[in-house]
C-alpha cells in the first residue's frame, strides 16, 4: 500500500509498521454489527506528523451524511496525536451507498460562523462546501476511487454490505461506440453535444427510445455504455436506442431543465428529426422514456406530463419538485401545485420515482408529489434508497428505472423512422 520511506516526521517506527499494517487492508474500514456498519475513515498526511505539517483540517464530504443537504455543522478527521494518521468514524445502515471526499487545509477554520451553529445555517454552509470543494482530493487507500462528482470534484465510493446491488456496473463487456453529434437549435439560440448509443440492431423498428438529460455526464463522468449492453446481453433491457443530451454548462441546465417548453418542444422539433437521420426506433410513447436527475428529474416528469403523446414514461430520480422554493421548505413546488389544482393529468403515464433517504428537501418534496401521481396513475413505481443526492446511487436506479419501466409493454407491428 505504501512504503515505509513514505512515512514522514519522524515519528516512532513501532507506531509507523502498526499503522502501516492498518492501512494496507485499506479504507475505510468497516465493521457489520446486525443492520448497523461502523466506518472508520484514514487519511495520511504526507506531511507527515503536527510537528511538521501545516494541515489544521482535513474536512470530511460525504454525501448524505456530511455534506450540505444536512443540518449538521461541517466534519474534519482528527489526527492522532504523534502521527501522520488522521481518521473519523460514523455509524450507518449497511444497507447506505454513497460518494466522498477528504479536504486538507491549513485553515483552522474554512467555514463562517453561521455554518458551525446548531443546526448550521444552510446557505453559509453550503457557501463554505463550494469554495471548499475545489481542493478536494479522493481517499488514496480506496481502491473505487475512479470518477469525478456532480461538482466536478474527485470523489471516492464507498458500497456498505447490504447496499442493493447495481446491475451492469460491475461488468465491462463490448459495446458499439456511441455517436457524438452536435445539435444546433433555432428555437433555443444555443448547440451542444448530444450521443446516440444503440444496443442492437435485430430488429430497428422495435427498440424504444431512452432520452437521458445530463447527458455529458453519462456519456463522460460516468460512462453508461457498458452497463446498458451488459444488461441488454443479459436479457434484461431490450435492444434500445438512446439519446444523451449535453446540459450546456450550469447556466442553461439552471434555465433548461426547470419546467421550461421551448426546450422541449426544440427536442420534438428539432432534435428528433435529427436523431431519426441516424436511427430507426419504435415511435410510441409506450416505450419513450425521459430520464433525469435532480433538475433532470423535475424536467423527465414535466416532459411526460405536458406531452404524453410523445413521452408516456418519466424516470426521476431526486426530482427537484421543490423548484423554484429552494429556500422556502415546506412549500409545495410548481410542478406540485400544478397536480393539486388538477391541471395535469398523468392516467396514461408509466412513472419511475426514486428518492434518496439522506437528501432531506428532495426527499420531502418527493413524498409530497407521490401521492398525487398515485391517485391517478396505476403505473407508478416509487422507490426509496439509503442515500443522497449522489449519482452512485442515481446509476443502479437508472437501469432498475429502465428496466422496470420496459418490461410487459406489448408489441408493435410496422417500421418507424423516428418521426411522427
Amino acid at each position: 500500500m505504501m512504503e515505509d520511506d513514505d512515512m514522514t516526521g519522524g515519528w516512532d517506527s513501532d507506531a509507523q509498521a502498526s499503522w502501516q499494517h492498518k492501512l494496507s487492508l485499506g479504507s475505510p474500514a468497516v465493521v457489520t454489527e446486525g443492520d448497523i456498519c461502523t466506518v472508520t475513515f484514514y487519511w495520511r498526511d504526507p506531511a507527515g506528523t503536527e510537528q511538521t505539517s501545516p494541515v489544521r483540517r482535513v474536512w470530511i464530504y460525504i454525501t448524505g451524511v456530511t455534506d450540505h443537504h444536512q443540518q449538521r455543522a461541517p466534519q474534519s478527521l482528527q489526527r492522532i496525536s504523534g502521527t501522520a494518521i488522521w481518521q473519523w468514524q460514523v455509524r450507518l445502515n449497511a444497507g447506505w451507498r454513497g460518494s466522498y471526499c477528504f479536504i486538507p487545509s491549513v485553515n483552522e477554520n474554512d467555514f463562517p460562523p453561521e455554518a458551525l451553529q446548531s443546526p448550521p445555517d444552510r446557505a453559509a454552509l453550503r457557501e463554505g462546501w463550494r469554495r471548499l470543494l475545489p481542493q478536494a482530493i479522493a481517499d488514496p487507500l480506496n481502491p473505487h476511487t475512479s470518477w469525478r462528482g456532480g461538482r466536478g470534484h474527485p470523489v471516492s465510493a464507498l458500497h456498505l454490505p447490504q447496499a442493493p446491488v447495481q446491475p451492469g456496473w460491475t461488468e465491462r463487456v463490448e459495446f458499439a461506440a456511441p455517436c457524438c453529434l452536435t445539435w444546433e437549435s433555432k428555437r433555443l439560440g444555443n448547440q451542444r453535444r448530444v450521443w446516440l448509443f444503440t444496443t442492437g440492431e435485430s430488429q430497428p423498428e422495435q427498440r424504444p427510445l431512452a432520452v437521458l438529460l445530463d447527458g455529458q455526464f453519462w456519456a463522460e463522468q460516468m460512462p453508461v455504455w457498458s452497463a446498458l449492453q451488459a444488461q441488454t446481453d443479459r436479457g434484461q433491457l431490450p435492444q434500445a436506442v438512446y439519446l444523451l443530451i449535453d446540459a450546456i454548462d450550469t447556466q442553461h441546465r439552471g434555465e433548461e431543465l426547470t419546467c421550461n417548453p421551448d426546450f422541449w418542444l426544440a427536442v420534438q422539433e428539432e432534435l428528433l428529426p435529427l436523431l431519426a437521420q441516424h436511427a430507426r426506433w419504435r415511435d410510441d410513447p409506450v416505450t419513450t422514456v425521459v430520464a433525469g436527475q435532480s433538475f433532470g428529474g423535475l424536467s423527465a416528469l414535466y416532459a411526460a406530463l405536458h406531452w404524453p403523446q410523445r413521452f408516456g414514461c418519466a424516470l426521476s430520480q431526486s426530482g427537484s419538485f421543490w423548484w423554484p422554493h429552494r429556500q422556502r421548505t415546506g412549500e409545495d413546488g410548481w410542478l406540485t401545485e400544478q397536480l393539486m389544482q388538477g391541471r395535469l393529468s398523468v392516467a396514461p403515464l408509466r412513472i419511475y420515482l426514486e428518492a434518496g433517504l439522506r437528501e432531506p428537501v428532495v426527499l420531502q418534496a418527493n413524498q409530497r408529489i407521490y401521492p398525487l401521481l398515485q391517485r391517478a396513475c396505476p403505473t407508478l413505481h416509487y422507490r426509496l434508497v439509503d442515500g443522497g443526492h449522489d449519482a452512485l446511487c442515481w446509476r443502479g436506479g437508472l437501469i432498475n428505472g429502465l428496466t422496470t419501466l420496459w418490461q410487459s409493454v406489448p408489441a408493435k407491428s410496422g417500421v418507424s423512422d423516428g418521426t411522427e
